[in-house]
């Protein structure tokens, strides 16, 4: 069945160039020969497969081409970025020469229009290398609208602006299948739910990363998207999900367990550090065994990151100031070369 997106696309055209030098392997081994006519049919076939594929998605047919791809693609995201700082340092460098109606203006004029162009650059491109560079603006433009518009009439800062620049960043994410937004969305989401959490607990909404248990519920929240939501156009948006869902927990976690007086918990602040230390290690375990179980490569490396870095976290505390430091070192190297092993 033919691919519905171009990350689809793209697998299956690699599973094509696989089965080629494979088959390529078999018939030189003398294992399997397919006739003239059916070779022909087969090549035929990819041919048609993979030229649509091209034509349609803008898919890296060959290696050279998927080389190439990746460094556009890390082109495209060093662009984007500058392109937004650009347009942010731009507004506040001579903000203050225009008038409130000019402002006003600028501002509309600014979202609307960088909107509108990713609409149309998406329409017209496959690649989507220049549609993340006008969606990246786009974003930027509309932050910059939200944060410069209540400054000039006045309002009070709310972490509903949150909500409005997640709502910009996944439509654009889903309309353009741009991972670089998806995460920016997540973030904006997990700052508001961790600034609403914070002031269930009493405290201002600005000072919500004061406390690391603020960012427990949106962790709960970014796991569970996966389930209930069909990615079935946007393959690797799960593995966003679940890779962002894990350090929402597991960096919080990791700050807890190294200054326990940040917790909400009325207890010793060492037995506190303990406690999340504890959770940390077997928090990381449990995630990286399930993606091993699931088959979750990203799951995997994320959490065996986050293992070692509680363990070594801990062999600094004990032996960072007794050992001597190539001893120190070595102890670290062995105990990559266990993981390893294990």
């Amino acid at each position: 069945m033919p691919a519905s997106s171009r990350a689809e696309a793209q697998r299956h055209a690699d599973e094509i160039r696989s089965f080629e030098r494979e088959l390529e392997r078999l018939r030189t081994g003398g294992v399997l020969g397919l006739g003239e006519a059916q070779q022909r049919a087969v090549a035929d076939y990819h041919a048609r497969l993979l030229a649509r594929y091209a034509r349609e998605f803008d898919i890296d047919r060959d290696v050279q081409a998927k080389q190439l791809s990746l460094g556009m693609r890390i082109a495209s995201l060093l662009g984007a970025l500058a392109l937004a700082a650009s347009v942010f340092f731009l507004f506040y460098q001579y903000w203050g020469l225009f008038s409130a109606t000019a402002q006003v203006a600028i501002l509309l004029a600014a979202s609307l229009g960088s909107f509108a162009a990713t609409m149309w650059i998406r329409s017209r491109e496959g690649s989507g290398y220049f549609t993340k560079l006008a969606a990246m603006l786009s974003f930027a433009c509309f932050v910059l609208n939200v944060s410069l518009l209540g400054q000039i009439f006045d309002i009070t800062p709310s972490d509903t602006a949150f909500v409005a620049w997640a709502a910009l960043a996944f439509l654009l994410a889903y309309s353009c299948d741009l991972r670089l937004l998806l995460g920016a969305g997540i973030v904006c989401v997990v700052a508001f739910i961790a600034a609403r959490t914070g002031t269930v607990s009493g405290i201002y909404w600005l000072y919500f990363g004061e406390r690391p248990e603020n960012f427990f519920p949106a962790a709960v929240v970014l796991f569970a998207v996966p389930a209930f939501v069909g990615h079935q156009r946007f393959a690797s948006f799960d593995a966003v999900y679940r890779v962002f869902a894990m350090l929402t927990l597991l960096l919080p976690i990791l700050v807890l367990a190294n200054w326990g007086n940040l917790s909400y918990f009325d207890f010793d602040p060492t037995l506190i550090k303990y406690g999340y230390q504890v959770l940390g290690f077997a928090g990381s375990a449990a995630m990286t065994w399930y993606g091993v179980r699931r088959g979750w490569v990203h799951v995997v490396n994320t959490g065996v990151v986050f293992l070692l870095v509680f363990l070594y976290t801990k062999f600094f505390d004990w032996w960072w100031e007794y050992m001597p430091k190539y001893v120190f070192f070595l102890v670290l190297g062995l105990t990559a070369v266990l993981f390893l092993v294990v």
